[in-house]
């Protein structure tokens, strides 16, 4: 299991009063899954992002990661788990301007203490898996957008992570760049990463293999997608 999300609530205290953001929800997911996380604004998507990334703890229930409970780990112990085990791929990139394409993803590799001559051939192996070997020296600002959430993505590989979470990874893309990004997050999945794609647009959300929609907070439906067709999944399974 890649991880297990069981009876989930976060409630957010505003100004005296509280706000729940998630009530009651609860996953299961395999490994090498590639799942698509939908909903409207406030539906509760980008908390459950969040709790999955280890960027935010739940107020009550579990967050299993690959059997481990992270749900009550302390922040210095979270940032451990956000460095090694989860890639994160966001919407805006986050790459450091001042930095080429070989430091930007180099850097968490500086963060798990890794020597230099390690961290050189896992960058590199990295950068070449989404085909950008040749611009490496190159820096974000003289880079598409399309390349720059390629760097985005090598740089949530290098560390080789049990989950990809990318949210909204075509957002800032044109529909044709977006294709291309959609392609190599296909490629990853068929190598043996889960995937988990947190999305609005059903044109991206239909290359994942499963498809979980939340609505006030809460599962609305879960299914799985056999032949372009949706079918309810079965959580226990």
């Amino acid at each position: 299991m890649a991880f297990e999300i069981d009876n989930i609530f976060k409630i957010y205290q505003m100004g005296g009063v509280e706000v729940p953001a998630l009530r009651g929800v609860s996953l299961r997911v395999k490994k090498n899954e590639y799942i698509a996380i939908m909903g409207p604004s406030g539906s509760g998507k980008s908390t459950l992002m969040n709790i999955i990334g280890c960027l935010d703890t739940p107020t009550s229930g579990h967050y299993f990661l690959e059997g481990e409970d992270v749900s009550t780990l302390k922040d210095d112990q979270l940032a451990v788990i956000r460095n090694k085990r989860i890639g994160f791929v966001f919407q805006t990139f986050n790459l450091i301007p001042r930095s080429n394409i070989f430091h930007n993803v180099e850097l968490p590799l500086i963060y798990s203490g890794l020597p230099a001559s390690r961290r050189r051939k896992l960058a590199e192996e990295a950068i070449e898996k989404v085909g950008l070997s040749d611009r490496i020296k190159h820096k974000p600002n003289e880079l598409s957008g399309g390349q720059r959430q390629r760097v985005a993505i090598a740089r949530a590989l290098v560390n080789n992570p049990s989950i990809i979470l990318a949210d909204e990874p075509t957002g800032n893309l044109d529909s044709a760049t977006g294709a291309e990004i959609m392609t190599i997050f296909d490629q990853l999945h068929m190598s043996g990463n889960t995937i988990i794609l947190v999305t609005h647009e059903q044109d991206i959300a239909e290359h994942a293999h499963r498809v979980v929609k939340l609505k006030d907070g809460q599962v609305e439906s879960d299914e799985i997608v056999r032949n372009g067709r949706y079918a309810a999944q079965e959580q226990s399974a």
